[in-house]
């Protein structure tokens, strides 16, 4: 039985490449040949890039992909689109796809902007008539007005990728299939590329969206799915997907600490007011013991990350270094964060000669209170930060 148009089924997917060669050595072949010898079948020279992969998608759904690089996003959408082929297990795709995978994919350097936007329709099989309906979208939208004309070898990358986009998003697509070159653009197109996203999603089609940028994708995507070595590691809410991805960033930081050097944090804590745990817009106390053998000023910076190394907050204090050990407090008195899990950071530097303590995880903890949406997935977060704020409404 055929799947309905924009549905999408990955059963039991691998795939593999040749393992990278580095220089050729004596004793690497040598040990080959004796491998081949001795009837190992096992280590034959290649690498998987997708190992055992599961996906299914109803028609209109939104799911997210990331992981570190090399973890088999970009393999992934490109057995979706028929780019590459599956060693083993059953792809199918249902409807018209509109893939933006590389920066110049599917549009030819030799044709004018013009005539890569009808020939990408065609490739969609869509009559010309369709194209030309939406044309002038398209070029607005991609902002190439003035070099529609031109041929695309001409073309910077931002605009080859605006044109790609625009072009991938306007031709009514079933299916849409978006990697991570929307990092080529500027910061008002990204934007501007997302919200296209949530039109088509709207309309009825089918999203998967590969990004590095994990706010677009919790704020574009209602399902994530987190790869790490080809092996899917989390599907499920993207709320949730990114909750654990988020929590292996920061745990793999915290393993990564430096244990030596003249200054090292020996105590944190982190509540709320009195014995309470932390709640949003409740106070939070910090506290920090550090051993120090300089004597020396120094700034502190410590701030809150829902995983990564980018706080959402950041305070510092300028603390006197001293031999022995040292006590600082902080307490802020409104904690503008919701309810979940957070991680603290902290770093101290050298007036203008480097840093004493390197930018680290030091804990994790908790934040009672509420979340702050409700969306058509039930309830879920979609902001790092709570805002108190007092509504009011009349008639004028």
């Amino acid at each position: 039985m055929s799947l309905p148009k924009g549905s999408i089924e990955v059963d039991h997917l691998w795939k593999r490449f040749k393992a990278d060669r580095g220089k050729a050595q004596i004793r690497d072949k040598v040990a080959r040949a004796r491998s081949r010898a001795a009837g190992n079948k096992a280590d034959r020279g290649w690498r998987w890039a997708l190992s055992d992969v599961e996906l299914k998608v109803e028609p209109g759904a939104s799911v997210g992909l990331f992981g570190a690089n090399g973890s088999g996003k970009s393999t992934l959408l490109k057995v979706l689109c028929g780019v590459m082929y599956p060693y083993a297990g059953h792809v199918e795709v249902s409807g018209r796809i509109g893939a933006l995978i590389e920066v110049s994919s599917g549009m030819h350097p030799e044709l004018t902007g013009r005539e890569n936007t009808y020939l990408f329709g065609s490739l969609l099989g869509l009559p010309r008539s369709v194209v030309a309906r939406r044309f002038d979208e398209i070029v607005a939208f991609a902002e190439v007005e003035n070099a529609i004309d031109r041929q695309l070898k001409f073309y910077s990358s931002g605009m080859k990728m605006r044109l790609g986009f625009s072009v991938a998003a306007f031709l009514e697509p079933q299916v849409m299939l978006v990697d991570e070159v929307l990092a080529v653009g500027d910061a008002s197109f990204q934007q501007k590329c997302i919200d296209r996203m949530r039109a088509v999603l709207n309309e009825g089609t089918t999203l998967v969206f590969v990004s590095h940028d994990l706010a677009a994708i919790e704020a574009t995507c209602a399902r994530g799915m987190w790869l790490h070595n080809g092996l899917v590691q989390i599907d499920a809410p993207v709320s949730d997907s990114l909750g654990a991805y988020r929590r292996s960033i920061e745990e793999s930081a915290e393993s990564a600490q430096a244990a030596g050097g003249p200054l090292k944090l020996l105590k944190v804590e982190v509540g709320g007011s009195g014995d309470e745990p932390p709640r949003t817009q409740e106070p939070l106390e910090l506290r920090f013991v550090l051993e120090s053998e300089l004597d020396e000023q120094g700034l502190l910076f410590t701030g809150v990350s829902e995983g990564t190394a980018s706080p959402i907050f950041l305070i510092t204090r300028a603390v006197s270094l001293t031999p022995g050990q040292i006590e600082v407090r902080a307490t802020i008195d409104h904690l503008p964060l919701p309810r979940g899990r957070f991680y603290l950071w902290l770093g101290i530097a050298r007036k203008g000669r480097g840093q004493n303590l390197p930018w680290q995880p030091v804990t994790r903890f908790d934040v009672e209170g509420g979340l702050l949406d409700q969306g058509p997935q039930g309830i879920v977060r979609l902001a790092p930060v709570h805002v108190a704020v007092e509504w009011e409404t009349a008639r004028p």
